[in-house]
């Protein structure tokens, strides 16, 4: 009995931690790609962040080309249409996924006040 409850503790362990997401931070062009349906573009890869909004260190002096595109997701809390077409800098909980990963936002903040052309 002890046992079993030693093992099935132990697989409720790897479980959980399995199924972690991640906080990132993304730098990249928003853009509506359809009414109320937003995306991030030519964005850089994820790094490991906290769900708060970036310090001024944090925030590149120059706005980076990415190759990569998240769909936002949890964006209602914020007024992504006052940053639409920006370069900025997106932090929330990374969701890796086949076709397109998302990021589930904590906070948006403005780099640059246009987009810069994707890395190839």
């Amino acid at each position: 009995m002890i046992t079993s409850a030693l093992v099935i503790a132990s697989l409720v362990t790897q479980v959980a931690l399995s199924t972690k997401v991640d906080i990132v931070s993304v730098t990249g062009c928003l853009k509506e790609a359809t009414p109320n349906n937003w995306v991030i573009t030519s964005a850089t890869d994820p790094v490991p962040s906290s769900a708060n909004a970036p310090a001024a260190k944090e925030v590149p002096p120059a706005p980076p080309a990415g190759k990569n595109e998240f769909k936002l997701i949890g964006v209602s809390e914020f007024n992504l249409p006052a940053h639409k077409d920006r370069t900025v800098v997106v932090k929330g909980l990374f969701i890796k996924a086949t076709p397109q990963s998302r990021l589930n936002i904590t906070s948006v903040t403005d780099v640059a006040p246009a987009c810069v052309t994707a890395a190839k």
